[in-house]
């Protein structure tokens, strides 16, 4: 029994609690609408037992700046929010990330991610997560 303990604690490390998701993405609406403050939010993936996904996620944790946010929904998916930036100024801050990164950790292949992203404008109102995740996580299945 206690070693099905220990195996569930350290399976949930992984994985942020899903009310913090619904915060970051109230914090996104409150900038676009009450501040006119434009954000990109950025939904992160990769195969399932990537070694260096996990790593990134943390290092990106420590690298964002205040204002900014990370929701690690699952061991293989993250949602970033970058405030204060267009589609070309959050690639630019993540590029740069990534490059520290791969210099900081060195492998022996680059890391692999699936990026999707959504513009949110300043003024935006209404701005639902489910609508947030399924433009930055689109499904696979093509009708």
């Amino acid at each position: 029994m206690p070693s099905t303990m220990i195996s569930q604690a350290m399976s949930n490390s992984t994985v942020d609690d899903p009310r913090k998701l619904s915060s970051l993405i109230a914090r996104v609406a409150e900038l676009a609408q009450s501040h006119n403050i434009s954000s990109v939010v950025v939904g992160m993936s990769s195969e399932t037992g990537d070694r260096l996904f996990p790593e990134f996620v943390e290092f990106l944790r420590s690298a964002l700046r205040v204002e900014d946010g990370i929701y690690r929904m699952t061991r293989e998916r993250a949602v970033i929010h970058l405030a204060d930036v267009d589609m070309d100024g959050w690639q630019s801050v993540f590029n740069r990330l990534l490059d520290e990164f791969i210099e900081e950790f060195p492998a022996a292949k680059a890391p692999n991610f699936a990026i999707n992203s959504i513009l949110i404008p300043g003024g935006s109102e209404n701005l639902k997560s489910k609508f947030v995740l399924a433009e930055i996580f689109p499904s696979r299945v093509h009708h």
